[in-house]
């Protein structure tokens, strides 16, 4: 079962209509129970970082215990960034620190938002990443990911400076872009997610 967290801070019905595109009926959730006993569990983000991180605290436990099991987990957009340790937007919140580091405003000199299609970059194996290497995805944001330990970038893309396009770690996966909004290419991200085995 792949169960998305409902947390008030997602585009739910997009990510939904994603999996559905690729034969999945996904469950839509703020029930404990049901993300407990989630195959697959995804966290979608729109948003600012504090209050993300502010609603998401009823599920951090889950989200964690999830991790732990083996199970596979992905972040989107806002929802890769409040996997890392804290945010610029928000520098007296604690992120859940899944992945060490920070969460910088893009430098000035760029257009921000970071908004439309860009070329990822794969710079590691990643399995939900699997022929995808070179493809256009759609972002939007204004902050990116800062990473201790580069290993856990999986892609990165060219916006004047390399932004983190996706980070993996074991069963720990999360892209900055929307690939429920980047057509085949963001549609062969769901069904590697969904056809992972752990």
């Amino acid at each position: 079962m792949v169960t998305i967290i409902d947390y008030k801070s997602g585009n739910l019905r997009s990510i939904s209509n994603g999996f559905k595109k690729i034969g999945v009926e996904p469950k839509i959730t703020d029930n404990p129970e049901d993300i407990v006993s989630a195959d697959y569990l995804v966290l979608p983000g729109v948003g600012a970082f504090g209050t993300a991180m502010e609603n998401l605290n009823p599920f951090k436990d889950l989200i964690y215990e999830h991790i732990a099991e083996d199970k596979p987990f992905l972040g989107i957009c806002l929802g890769q960034q409040v996997l890392l340790s804290s945010s610029d937007e928000a520098p007296n919140v604690k992120g859940l620190e899944l992945f060490k580091g920070h969460v910088e405003k893009i430098p000035e000199g760029r257009k921000i938002p970071h908004m439309g299609w860009n070329q990822i970059n794969l710079i590691k194996d990643c399995p939900i990443l699997n022929g995808v290497d070179k493809k256009s995805f759609y972002f939007v944001h204004s902050y990116h990911a800062i990473l201790e330990d580069e290993s856990n970038i999986a892609a990165t893309c060219d916006y004047g400076i390399d932004i983190a396009a996706a980070l993996s770690s074991n069963n720990l996966f999360s892209t900055q872009f929307h690939p429920e909004k980047s057509g085949v290419a963001g549609l062969k991200i769901l069904k590697n997610f969904v056809n992972l085995e752990f």
